[in-house]
C-alpha cells in the first residue's frame, strides 16, 4: 500500500490536436468558383411560372332588361305568374323594374331638384354634417381634389333630428323644404316596399322598420357633368371598384333606385358586373341582404347604382333603402313579454296559496269523517 507521503505516478495523456483545415488550392480559378456561385443562385432563386388572369378587373355584361312588374297587378290582383317573374329575377341577377307604383313624379322630380341645391353648400361649411361611424348620415367625407377626379358626390338622407338640426344651421330655409318632401317620398316607398315583400315572402310575415341603422335611409348622388371618353371610363372604373370594396353600409331587404334619365343601370354582386337600359319611367329594384337571409338564400343580394353620360349638365338619383322586421318573431316576443309575472302578484299568490291548501285538507277531513 502506497504510503500518503508518497509521490503520485505520472499519468501520460495523449493530446492529439485536430487535423488542419482544408485550404483551397490555388491551383483553382476564381471564375469557376464565380459560375458555381451563379449556378447555384439561380437555382435556388428560379420562381415558377405562374398562369395568371389577363385583367383582374371584373368583365362587363350586357343584359336585356329585367322584367318590368306592374305593381298593383303585384300586390294587389295576386297575380301568381307575375309573382313567378319577380322570384325568377331576384334569384338570377337580383332585380326587376316596377310600374305603376303609384309615386307621383312630380313630387319626386322636385325632391331632386331640392337636393341639387344640397350640393351646392362649400365644402369649407359641410364639416357638421359630414359623415362618421358615430354619424351615418350626410355629407361624404371630402378630400381636396377628390370631386375634380371622380365627378360625383353623395349625402345621406334620413329622418333624424340630429341631421335636420345641422342641416338647417347651414341651410336654414332650403333644407326643411327639401327634408318634408323626403320624408314623403320615403313614406310612399316604405309601403311599397311592404306590400312587395308580403307578396314575395308570402310565407313570412313582415313588416317595415324605421331608424338609419335598420337601412330606411336614401343616398343622394350627383353625377358629374364630365363623362365623356377617357374620363368617363376611369369614373366608371372607379365606381366599380368603389362598390366591390364598400360594398352598402346599410343593411337592408329592398332598394328602389329613382334614376330618371339614366343611360344604364349597372348591378354589381361578388361575382358579376351586369349592365342594362332602364325604363324611364320605372324604379329599379335591387335586393339587400336582409331579403337574402329572409328567403333562405334564394334572392341575390346585390348593389345597383344609375349610370349618366350627358357630357355638361349634372344629374341626380336617390336611392331608397328600406328595411324589414320579422313580424312573427316580434309578435312572439311581445307574448312572451306579457306572461311575465310581476313581483307583486307573486306575493300574492304565495300568501294565497297555503290558505286554498288548507281550505282543501279540512274539507276533505269532513267529507272523510
Amino acid at each position: 500500500m502506497l504510503s500518503p507521503f508518497s509521490p503520485m505516478p505520472e499519468i501520460h495523456v495523449d493530446f492529439r490536436a485536430p487535423p488542419p483545415s482544408p485550404v483551397a488550392s490555388g491551383r483553382r480559378s476564381t471564375v469557376t468558383n464565380d459560375d458555381v456561385l451563379t449556378e447555384f443562385l439561380e437555382a435556388s432563386l428560379r420562381v415558377p411560372d405562374l398562369v395568371l388572369p389577363d385583367k383582374i378587373f371584373p368583365k362587363q355584361k350586357h343584359l336585356d332588361a329585367p322584367p318590368e312588374v306592374d305593381f298593383v297587378s303585384l300586390c294587389f290582383h295576386r297575380d301568381d305568374a307575375l309573382r313567378d317573374v319577380v322570384s325568377d329575377s331576384l334569384s338570377r341577377i337580383g332585380c326587376f323594374q316596377l310600374l305603376n307604383h303609384g309615386i307621383p313624379s312630380q313630387l319626386v322630380d322636385s325632391a331632386a331638384e331640392d337636393a341639387a341645391g344640397v350640393f351646392r353648400v362649400p365644402h369649407a361649411k359641410r364639416a357638421a354634417a359630414t359623415r362618421s361611424p358615430e354619424k351615418p348620415w350626410g355629407f361624404e367625407e371630402y378630400h381636396a381634389g377628390e370631386e375634380e377626379e371622380e365627378g360625383s358626390e353623395e349625402f345621406v338622407w334620413c329622418n333624424e333630428e340630429e341631421l335636420k338640426s345641422k342641416m338647417e344651421g347651414i341651410l336654414p330655409i332650403a333644407y326643411p323644404n327639401f327634408s318634408g318632401k323626403m320624408e314623403k317620398l320615403m313614406s310612399s316607398i316604405e309601403m311599397v316596399a311592404m306590400k312587395i315583400l308580403g307578396v314575395i315572402l308570402e310565407k313570412k310575415s313582415v313588416e317595415i322598420v324605421g331608424g338609419n341603422e335598420k337601412g330606411n335611409v336614401c343616398c343622394i348622388y350627383k353625377h358629374g357633368g364630365d363623362n365623356s371618353g377617357d374620363a368617363w371610363a376611369n369614373s366608371l372604373k372607379y365606381e366599380v371598384i368603389r362598390m366591390l370594396i364598400r360594398g352598402t353600409e346599410y343593411s337592408h331587404s329592398l332598394c328602389f333606385h329613382v334614376c330618371n334619365g339614366s343611360s344604364e343601370f349597372h348591378v354589381y354582386s361578388k361575382k358579376s358586373w351586369l349592365s342594362f337600359c332602364s325604363d324611364p319611367g320605372a324604379l329599379v329594384v335591387t335586393a339587400g341582404d336582409q331579403i337574402q337571409i329572409l328567403s333562405g338564400g334564394q334572392y341575390k343580394n346585390v348593389i345597383g347604382r344609375p349610370i349618366f353620360k350627358a357630357e355638361e349638365e349634372q344629374s341626380i338619383s336617390m336611392a331608397f333603402l328600406c328595411s324589414a322586421q320579422n313580424k312573427k318573431k316580434k309578435n312572439n316576443f311581445d307574448s312572451n313579454r306579457d306572461k311575465t309575472i310581476s313581483l307583486s302578484l307573486q306575493a300574492i299568490l304565495a300568501l294565497i296559496l297555503p290558505l286554498v291548501f288548507h281550505l282543501i285538507i279540512l274539507v276533505y277531513k269532513k267529507l272523510n269523517q
